[in-house]
């Protein structure tokens, strides 16, 4: 079936390009995980965790990061110097980080903890592909 909605895969190649588009936001989450422990309880495998509040909000960050994902490949897909690209990576990341600290209702650790069991629990990414969609038109 051909929709115009992300399908899970493609969800989950997107969060993985997040991810892998700036490995240093892992690390600082990482590192503010340590600092603050969260105290979700871990998904299950049943999406139960994570509120449906948690997940609007999730939602609406992810358009964020993902917004600003968009503007920095083009970005660094233009550039052929390596110490220019480098620095693009840094303010995206950096970028990336504010989106998300700037969205109300959800820290990046929340935002983090929601992104690595979505990745684990199809149920639970197919309730944030979900709102990602409605959430989508009023974002852009």
């Amino acid at each position: 079936m051909i929709t115009r909605y992300t399908p899970v895969a493609t969800l989950t190649a997107a969060v993985f390009s997040l991810m892998t588009f700036s490995p240093a936001l892992a690390v600082e989450v990482a590192q503010a995980q340590e600092q603050q422990p969260t105290q979700q309880a871990p998904a299950d495998g049943n999406g139960a965790a994570v509120s449906d509040q948690k997940i609007e909000a999730f939602a609406v960050a992810y358009l964020k990061v993902d917004k600003v994902r968009q503007d920095y490949s083009a970005k660094i897909g233009a550039t052929s110097d390596e110490v220019a690209k480098q620095k693009l990576q840094t303010e995206a990341k950096t970028q990336m980080v504010e989106a998300v600290k700037a969205s109300p209702d959800i820290s990046v650790e929340e935002f983090t903890s929601i992104l690595t069991a979505a990745q684990h629990d199809p149920a639970l990414a197919n309730k944030v592909r979900e709102k990602i969609d409605k959430s989508a038109p009023s974002q852009q």
